[in-house]
């Protein structure tokens, strides 16, 4: 069972989430220790995936996932959430070591699988993402990381390296007390049904994207 070093009673430490249950889950990408949190907000139940001893580490791998049904579930190519997933896993498989937290109730950024779907058919008259999300008065991106951060101290991490492009994820992490030692660019190439999806992200959401895969996609 997950705890952190603390003499404090462990539900004065989790305020938003609480430890539920933990199996040994093996996996295409390798074998890891399911450790399920549930939110005390909202009820939702968060899955961190765990490979090796994480606990009183630093600068462990960490990807923090935004549950996404369609990518991760179904293999949509109109984002890139299913390959990040993949990718992930087999980067902590590969070191030996690491946490992939898996965050439910993060569909479309927060907005909920049917709101996604209209939002993908306002996308399909010419709309980008974040025009989709406001058309339908709903906010660009609605995601809160401080459960996710509670359950990494749980954990015993100490610092983390943060597989992501987003910046909003490393200042919530370390605005609640997980330092982020290290950004590693976890970055797909994109395809003609995710490539615009990409581009809004690191326009207009301020994603750390590399413009020159998507230069070099629309020169393929």
């Amino acid at each position: 069972m997950p705890h952190t070093q603390t003499s404090e009673p462990l539900e004065a430490v989790l305020k938003l989430a609480d430890f539920v249950a933990s199996s040994r889950l093996p996996t295409k990408h390798g074998e890891f220790t399911a450790h399920v949190y549930r939110s005390r907000l909202d009820g939702v139940e968060h899955v961190a995936l765990v490979a090796g001893d994480v606990a009183n580490r630093e600068a462990v791998l960490v990807r923090l996932h935004s549950e996404c049904l369609t990518g991760d579930v179904f293999g949509s190519l109109r984002c890139d959430c299913g390959e990040q997933l993949d990718m992930a896993l087999e980067r902590i498989n590969k070191v030996g070591s690491g946490v992939m937290l898996y965050l439910r109730g993060q569909e479309g950024r927060g907005i909920g699988l049917a709101h996604k779907i209209q939002a993908y058919a306002l996308q399909d008259q010419g709309m980008d993402t974040v025009d989709a999300n406001t058309a339908q008065g709903l906010p660009v991106d609605a995601r809160s990381y401080d459960a996710a951060a509670e359950i990494l101290l749980d954990l015993g991490i100490r610092s983390v390296r943060l597989m992501s492009n987003n910046p909003k994820k490393l200042a919530a992490l370390e605005a609640a007390g997980v330092p982020v030692v290290e950004r590693v660019v976890h970055q797909v190439v994109p395809n003609k049904e995710n490539i615009h999806y990409l581009e809004t992200k690191r326009v207009r959401m301020g994603h750390m994207l590399s413009e020159d895969t998507h230069l070099n996609y629309r020169k393929c």
